[in-house]
């Protein structure tokens, strides 16, 4: 990868090309004192942060590079309903009522999306429309199971199954059994939604501060956080590193994220009639298989793909070798297109691939966010509410995370990431079944 973890500076990406809202900020100087500090400039960070000056609390937030630095600027860019991945394996931990709170969330989460670049203008070219597509006849079992659970909850948009021979109406490949259509999900530029929200945190009085890792926690309290040139005390510490945090910040968290590679390419634009060709109704889109593709035109009609979820610790040398085989497996019609631009970055993963969200057990004035499993855009902006909410005396959304037990990943961090490789070699096995 031509983006080092050391480096401070973005990825070559496509989203750091077209990137509004750019603004450096400076590193954290001398000593500082608030109400609550926040570890992490992503997704998580940045509306932790947001949600809580708009409730009155005095916020500095630390990011150890730039704002969306991370996964939050690196992702698919996908904002598709949903928080966890087979909740009703929790319903003994968190009960009935649990479960469905957790389903409720995962539509609401992305309702926070959509309101929140509308309360704030920001121009992050959010696009409504996605799909999810069946490889197997399973796969369309599971999208009318699915669309049943949410009918349940009352979900407010239309979910349409389309069979083999109507799916053509939405993409234009013959890979794929059938689709789900759903217009409350959709996609967006992901690096200009969180600096624009980062806009809106500072303008609401957050302080934010680039280059200032936290190089050590010291609990109480009044937990404390140091940096190289500063320090914050404050009432409450929120760690919001994710697949960064590092097991040795903070060990109780760090061992329960894997981080994993997730990689995305960008073609040259395409003209009006290859775009229609692929995508005629600008959709999203994602299969599901364990080893997905997801893609989506960006808004000057480059086709965004991306997968290869890479649990081994270890890049592809050519991303774009390794991710060109799977585009054109989709859309034969682009073989040969030129790619522009290729980039990755980590995403972090918890065994039971639900968000983690709590407090730290020997310091219950210490809370963190975590472990999206490839759901980032709308999950964090879900955790960030419900930690607001448990700061300003709301705790029952919190408590339903809180209450989920989350298993430390074996081995220690040498040796995480290669089992869970063969973890996760066992299940694409069984996908090919």
């Amino acid at each position: 990868m031509k983006d080092p973890v050391h480096s401070n500076n973005y990825p070559n990406s496509f989203y750091t090309a077209t990137a509004r809202y750019q603004k450096e900020r400076p590193a954290l100087s001398g000593s500082l004192e608030v109400d609550v500090c926040i570890v992490g400039g992503g997704f998580s960070g940045v509306n932790t942060a947001l949600e809580l000056a708009e409730r009155g609390f005095s916020v500095a937030l630390l990011e150890a590079k730039r704002v969306g630095w991370g996964a939050s600027g690196r992702n698919g860019g996908e904002l598709i309903r949903g928080i966890g991945h087979g909740v009703d394996q929790f319903r003994d931990q968190i009960g009935d009522s649990g479960v469905e709170a957790l389903g409720r969330m995962g539509i609401e989460a992305v309702e926070i999306v959509r309101k929140r670049v509308e309360r704030y203008n920001i121009g992050c070219d959010l696009q409504m429309g996605y799909c999810d597509l069946a490889l197997k006849p399973r796969h369309m079992d599971e999208m009318a199971a699915e669309r049943e659970e949410l009918k349940a909850l009352g979900y407010g948009y239309d979910l349409k199954i389309l069979d083999r021979e109507q799916v053509g109406e939405v993409i234009g490949s013959d890979r794929y059994l059938g689709a789900m259509v759903d217009m409350g999900s959709g996609h967006l530029h992901p690096l200009n939604l969180v600096l624009g929200e980062a806009v809106a945190a500072e303008e609401a009085g957050v302080q934010i501060f680039e280059y200032s890792p936290a190089e050590k926690i010291i609990k109480g309290d009044k937990p404390r956080v140091v940096t190289p040139n500063g320090e914050v005390s404050c009432n409450y510490l929120v760690l919001c590193g994710n697949a960064y945090i590092g097991h040795k910040l903070e060990s109780h968290i760090g061992g329960k994220v894997l981080p994993a590679g997730s990689y995305v390419v960008a073609t040259e634009p395409l003209s009006d009639a290859q775009a229609a060709e692929i995508i005629p109704q600008n959709m999203a889109f994602a299969d599901l298989s364990v080893a997905l593709d997801y893609f989506h035109l960006s808004a000057d009609r480059r086709l965004l793909f991306g997968g290869l979820c890479n649990y081994s610790g270890k890049d592809p040398r050519d991303i774009t070798g390794a991710l060109r085989p799977n585009m054109e497996r989709v859309f034969p019609q682009l073989k040969g297109v030129k790619i522009d631009y290729e980039w990755g970055g980590m995403i972090g993963i918890g065994a039971n691939r639900l968000p983690q969200v709590g407090r730290l057990p020997d310091a219950p004035n210490i809370l963190f966010a975590q472990a999206y499993a490839g759901h980032g855009v709308n999950a964090t902006h879900m955790a960030a509410r419900v930690i607001a909410e448990m700061l300003s005396g709301q705790a029952e959304r919190f408590d339903v995370f809180d209450k989920v037990k989350h298993m430390t990943f074996p081995g220690g961090p040498a040796l995480r990431s290669p089992l869970l490789a063969m973890g996760m070699l066992y299940y694409r096995m069984k996908d090919l079944l």
